[in-house]
């Protein structure tokens, strides 16, 4: 593999210039991790395209090299996710940070993937407008980061999570395709591509380009802060303003420990010898948010609050979160190493939850620092341990792996905005089931059949794509049921199949043949997928070259196999993440299916992955199975899919 990287060197340097193509050992490590610093990797060599073709040329050039290679942002993340692969490419995004597009009139902007989260609101300012997700590290972190790993912060509560405010993505698919998922509007039906890019963490395909919804800037905005003598009457409080049918933009907790680790960093002035303290943020219409501040301020009263302070004014709010924002960091001053976590748990299983966590602690002499979400029950307790002293970093991990466990026994989950990377990979088997890790995994390996973008992240045990195989396990319970047929180098396999066909059986003969044994037209649906016009979501249908026919059709499908693309277009109804409202799916072998959808395409490549059709699906008429038919609809260039093992 050190062979194949010193290969690429001279064409990394063409593409994105010399000066931004990393090889020294020394500036390569200061790659080696991201914010969760106990998992360390050198990469084997570093790049930082400038645009999204220089980022489709680097992905493409691995592609073509078999070397596997991961995106990063800024490199905050809490779970590993941007951690390099010692064998591959790091393609690092910071370079990527214009702010393309701001449109006040349909609420809109348009960013490139290294632009931080909190540059976009400060650009949409003037127009009263901001970008609602905000983390803690919303000043440095960025926002195709955030797209990577689902990102919600404070304000998540009332706002969603970063899933909710995009509305387009233009992406570099692991084959080095560059192409849109979303048309900016928001509006799905069918598959949600772009729902699912959202969070994955970077295994389907890296960002070049996001759509992203704005809001108007609340009319008013007040912040309670409030002291209590223990985290348990803090989540009495949480939960009695739920009850009350309040919903604030954000309530944050802190304990002792955090609240601690913040006034040594930051000197944010909380009262002094609470046990707990909980920010609750209101924001909206004036008569609206004074109204609630009064049933708020009563509640906390009622649950036991020792002390109430209130902030109106953006300086004194910005004072108060500055010591919730900050806690991450701050616990460094009260510990030379700290683990993050990021269970999640019902908001009525708070207090049972916070309280097995003080047992845990207690046992195993490891402090935890809990600083959470409270209103949607997002922990992140931090367990606090000297690495210098033997033994403490394995108690550690152990502790931060039972605080999960309790997350699970309580109905939760053990992430909620941090992901899962490398960190929380072998917890998976805890909360999901084989067969549902591999469904997982067939999603993946569509977008990505070769393994090769972000590999080793989220899954516990390499699976499908190509990647080292455990003990064989029986076929997919879907393809068992007759749901769904699994492709293998572009054949297709069955159940107690013995394996692919020779690679003599060319893919559109054995597609004919599939038809067939199938009874002809009557077999399975193909459900299409097509590259997307590359000039993105705004561009018009039509203006595409008419499809390859005979035997161009069959060179093309030869040089394309294994190379699928991601925007899928159903056998019925409209386009999805097509580039323009003209573009409409048709039945496989329909009528007028063929070169208005070519045009619609965008001379797009289309490759088939099969599902059983509805019931009454119709035959193709004679006049489907022509010279140019036969090719346009009959080849079987399926998405290659590994069946499990």
């Amino acid at each position: 593999m050190a062979a194949t990287i010193q290969a690429l060197v001279p064409r990394m340097r063409d593409i994105c210039g010399a000066g931004n193509v990393i090889t020294d050992p020394l500036e390569l490590r200061t790659y080696e991790c991201d914010g969760l610093t106990s998992h360390r990797c050198v990469p084997a060599l570093v790049v930082l395209p400038g645009s999204a073709a220089e980022v489709a040329a680097v992905v493409s050039a691995c592609a073509g090299a078999g070397v596997p290679f991961v995106a990063r942002g800024s490199g905050t993340g809490l779970s590993g996710g941007a951690l390099p692969h010692e064998s591959g490419v790091l393609i690092v995004m910071s370079r990527m940070r214009a702010i393309v597009e701001i449109d006040p009139v349909s609420r809109r902007a348009v960013v490139e993937p290294g632009v931080t989260n909190l540059a976009v609101s400060k650009a949409a300012a003037p127009f009263g407008l901001f970008y609602a997700p905000d983390p803690s590290s919303q000043v440095v972190c960025s926002v195709g980061g955030n797209v990577a790993e689902n990102s919600g912060g404070a304000h998540c509560l009332k706002n969603g999570f970063t899933v909710h405010h995009v509305t387009g993505l233009e992406i570099v698919t692991p084959s080095g395709e560059l192409t849109w998922l979303g048309d900016g509007t928001g509006i799905c039906s069918g598959y949600d591509l772009l729902g699912a890019f959202t969070g994955s963490e970077g295994t389907l395909g890296i960002v070049t380009k996001i759509v992203v919804k704005l809001m108007p800037v609340p009319e008013v905005v007040h912040l309670l802060l409030v002291a209590y003598g223990s985290t348990a009457e803090g989540g009495r409080a949480v939960s009695d303003i739920i009850a009350a049918g309040v919903l604030p933009a954000a309530i944050e907790m802190m304990d002792a420990l955090a609240i601690e680790a913040a006034e040594e960093a930051v000197h944010c002035n909380y009262p002094a010898g609470a046990g707990a303290v909980l920010l609750v943020e209101l924001d909206g219409p004036a008569a609206e948010v004074e109204a609630e501040l009064s049933t708020v301020r009563s509640l906390c009263e009622a649950a036991g609050a020792t002390e109430i302070q209130a902030a109106d004014d953006p300086a004194e709010r910005a004072g108060i979160w500055a010591g919730r924002k900050s806690a991450f960091a701050a616990v460094g001053r009260i510990s030379p190493a700290y683990i993050v976590q990021d269970g999640v748990v019902p908001r009525t299983s708070l207090g049972a939850v916070l309280a097995r966590i003080a047992e845990l602690s207690a046992e195993a002499g490891i402090r935890v620092a809990n600083v959470f979400h409270a209103g949607d029950g997002n922990l992140h307790p931090l367990v606090l341990y000297d690495d210098n002293v033997p033994g403490q970093a394995e108690a550690a991990e152990k502790v931060s792996g039972a605080i999960l466990d309790a997350c699970l026994e309580r109905g939760g989950s053990i992430t909620g905005e941090h992901g899962v990377g490398v960190d929380k990979s072998r917890y998976m088997p805890r909360m999901f089931g084989a067969d549902d890790l591999d469904t997982m995994q067939l999603v993946r390996c569509a977008f990505d059949p070769a393994g090769l973008c972000n590999p080793g992240k989220i899954f516990p045990t390499p699976r499908l794509c190509g990647e080292v195989p455990g003990r064989r396990r029986p076929p997919h319970p879907a393809v068992v049921a007759g749901q769904a047929e699994i492709f293998l180098y572009g054949h297709r396999t069955v159940v107690a199949s013995r394996g692919p066909p020779g690679s003599c059986r060319r893919l559109p003969g054995a597609g004919r043949r599939h038809r067939r044994r199938r009874g002809g037209g009557s077999g399975p649906l193909v459900r299409r997928l097509a590259v997307v016009d590359r000039r993105g979501f705004r561009a018009l249908a039509g203006g595409g070259r008419g499809r390859a026919r005979g035997g161009a059709a069959r060179r093309r499908d030869r040089a394309r196999l294994g190379r699928p693309a991601v925007t899928l277009r159903p056998g019925r109804g409209p386009a999805l993440d097509g580039p323009g409202s003209g573009a409409r799916g048709r039945r496989p072998g329909g009528a007028g299916a063929g070169g208005r959808d070519d045009r619609a395409a965008g001379r797009g490549v289309r490759l088939g992955l099969r599902f059983r059709p509805a019931a009454g699906a119709r035959r193709p008429g004679r006049g489907d199975r022509g010279r140019g038919g036969r090719y346009r609809h009959g080849r079987a260039a399926a998405v290659p899919l590994r069946c499990p093992a």
